[in-house]
């Protein structure tokens, strides 16, 4: 299998290095299909290796690619540690990407960057496939900064933009803040334990939760509980966790594919991945733990509140993953990995289906983003209209689809977490996402309406020339609606409560919560017939009804509530001021810092004291200096005598 790992991480980065340099030769059309069989091939050979693990009972590889530097002791390599986990995220990324590469054919299809935009997403297929086949943390980390850096290219793509310059920055300078957590953390890792290689940390773990590091002089603090959180600083960050979320909402000044491919399958989706792929570490501290369900929780419900007031038809999906990030690690604090993983693999399939979605919808209509300018498209693009209701209702988790597979049984793992002295924490964390059903419903199905259905708000100019998309835009619509739709009926038994992950995921036995949950697993059948008991579906089941009401019964209800509510509005509207506090506070406030220890500290004492006052100094005592050197005789016999006069009785003194 050695030749085929190889080629699935070096397909997608032979065919970004011949479309980025050999653009304008090989031509649009050779861009485009050098890159799709690249990542093809790489598809292929990933459900080839999935299919061997799970069908063929192949056992998980740890291989050691090449060494290329080894310093006291400390060997940093390339290699690969494929096991189920691995393979799971392999076929996630390579599939949603290869049905990005092909809508790019038609969303791109004008644009000028044609070619370097598909040596681009290519590349980022690389550099995800690095951070997940990664069998050490320091090609982790490789991969983890590889990934920011293509996205800042694909945020920016368009630079002519400003707003679209700004994006980016704000992207790469927020995540700088999570990635200097996490290499901290691999750093106190590789301190602890004096390797980089998963095996030998992870078997070195039991000895590294007793030892304890002195952050601050005379206060020792559990090493494991440092480490940890500090790695999930870094997870924070590219994973979009408050504080460190509002980047991600910017990221939509990129084209839409780039949204799909950034917000489903590979960018933010890595933290929620680093965190399970370090599970042995982190179920060794239950502080460290509470951290993670605490700020997932604070991300799933305030984020998912955010959506219900954007108007920009890619935003509102934009904070859709913003809260459904905060799901995921919610389940990460819980214990519930193999359901973190879960809903990661799902949500890939249906967010990346509602943005190329709302591609299509933006391609229709002339690259109006704005939903209250839209409405009753449904009868001009039924293809769009049906893959986007499979995906809202995935989404939603209604009953059936890969989200209710997913999203129901991590509410319900988060609901039977009962910690010792923990108990508060984690009910909170449970109320915080069953809330955010209800929100989540809310802010889709609006989105969905005022979309699809209602009076039809376009001009007739954009009217006239509305209609479905090419079939290089449906098709991988269809290609994500069909696993969106049934996938989670054939995984949801093997992932959650079989012996899927085996050893690639570790759970202590006193937080084996899906372990619990097994014993009254009945299958997808048993869990669909209850669903109707759950309140999960009731609440989903009332933001959809209250999105309707609102928005297509009584569409003046909204205004009149957001006139009595206005200072919640506001607050919702200004994302809860962290632009404010971010830009205006902490970058304005280290720019004017700046500015005034160039003013005061620069001009001021070193120009002005030191080196001018100095030299003004020296030039005051040899003005003075001046005057004494007359030229006479009589003026230095007389210095001397004094001199003489003041030494003589300077020693008479001292006697």
């Amino acid at each position: 299998m050695y030749s085929y790992y190889l080629t699935i991480v070096l397909a997608p980065l032979a065919a970004a290095i011949i479309a980025g340099l050999a653009g304008n030769k090989i031509g649009r059309a050779g861009a485009h299909w050098i890159t799709i069989i690249g990542v093809g091939l790489s598809c292929a050979l990933s459900l080839l290796v999935l299919k061997n693990m799970f069908w063929g009972g192949a056992a998980a590889e740890n291989i050691s690619v090449y060494t290329w530097a080894v310093t006291d002791g400390l060997r940093m390599e390339v290699g690969f540690l494929v096991d189920r986990l691995t393979a799971l995220m392999m076929c996630v990324v390579t599939f949603v990407s290869l049905a990005v590469h092909i809508y790019t054919i038609g969303y791109m299809h004008d644009d000028p960057g044609y070619t370097r935009f598909f040596s681009y997403i290519s590349l980022f297929t690389f550099s995800m496939l690095m951070l997940v086949m990664s069998n050490n943390v320091l090609q982790l980390f490789f991969g983890w900064e590889a990934v920011g850096l293509v996205s800042y290219l694909l945020i920016g793509f368009w630079f002519k933009r400003e707003s679209a310059i700004f994006a980016n920055l704000k992207a790469f300078l927020v995540n700088r803040v999570g990635d200097f957590g996490f290499i901290l953390g691999i750093a106190a890792v590789v301190m602890l334990t004096g390797s980089l290689d998963y095996a030998t940390v992870f078997g070195g773990a039991e000895a590294m939760a007793e030892q304890s590091i002195e952050v601050l002089p005379g206060n020792p603090w559990n090493a494991m509980t440092v480490t940890c959180i500090l790695l999930f600083i870094g997870a924070m960050g590219k994973s979009a966790q408050a504080p460190l979320h509002v980047w991600l909402p910017d990221s939509m000044e990129g084209p839409t594919p780039i949204s799909a491919l950034i917000h489903a399958a590979t960018m933010v989706t890595a933290g929620i991945f680093m965190v399970a792929r370090m599970s042995p570490l982190f179920e060794l501290s239950t502080t460290a733990l509470a951290v993670v369900i605490v700020i997932g929780s604070i991300t799933a419900f305030f984020m998912g509140l955010l959506g219900i007031v954007q108007n920009d038809i890619k935003r509102v999906v934009a904070y859709s993953t913003l809260s459904q990030l905060g799901y995921m690690t919610v389940a990460l604090g819980a214990s519930a990995y193999s359901a973190a993983i879960f809903h990661l693999m799902t949500h890939a399939f249906f967010k990346a289906l509602l943005f190329l979605a709302a591609g299509s919808v933006i391609i229709a209509m002339h690259h109006e983003q704005d939903i209250r300018k839209m409405g009753g498209i449904r009868k001009y693009m039924p293809i769009t209209y049906w893959t986007a209701l499979i995906g809202s209702l995935a989404l939603i988790g209604f009953p059936g689809s890969s989200g209710f597979f997913s999203k129901d049984l991590l509410i319900e793992a988060v609901r039977e977490s009962h910690w010792h002295g923990q108990g508060a924490v984690y009910w909170i964390a449970y109320l915080s996402v069953l809330l955010g059903v209800f929100v989540t419903a809310l802010y889709s199905f609006r989105m969905f309406f005022l979309v699809f259905h209602g009076d039809e708000r376009m001009s007739e100019k954009e009217k006239s020339h509305l209609h479905e998309t090419p079939a290089v835009v449906t098709v991988p619509l269809i290609m994500l609606a069909i696993p969106s739709a049934v996938i989670g009926w054939f995984t949801v038994g093997p992932v959650l409560f079989g012996d899927y992950f085996g050893d690639a995921i570790h759970v202590s036995s006193a937080h084996d919560v899906l372990g619990h949950m097994g014993e009254a697993w009945h299958g997808s059948l048993g869990l669909l017939t209850h669903a109707v008991m759950t309140p999960v579906f009731w609440l989903a089941a009332a933001g959809v009804f209250t999105a309707w009401f609102l928005y297509l019964k009584r569409p003046d209800i909204p205004a009149t509530i957001q006139s009595k509510v206005s200072g919640l509005y506001n607050l919702l509207d200004r994302k809860y001021y962290f632009d404010d506090l971010y830009i205006k506070g902490f970058a304005a406030g280290g720019r004017n810092f700046g500015k005034f220890l160039w003013q005061k500290g620069d001009e001021l004492i070193i120009d002005g004291v030191v080196v001018n006052g100095t030299a003004n100094t020296i030039a005051r005592l040899a003005g003075v200096m001046r005057h004494i050197q007359t030229g006479y005789l009589y003026t230095y016999a007389f210095a001397m005598i004094i001199g003489l006069t003041t030494l003589l009785g300077w020693l008479i003194w001292l006697r």
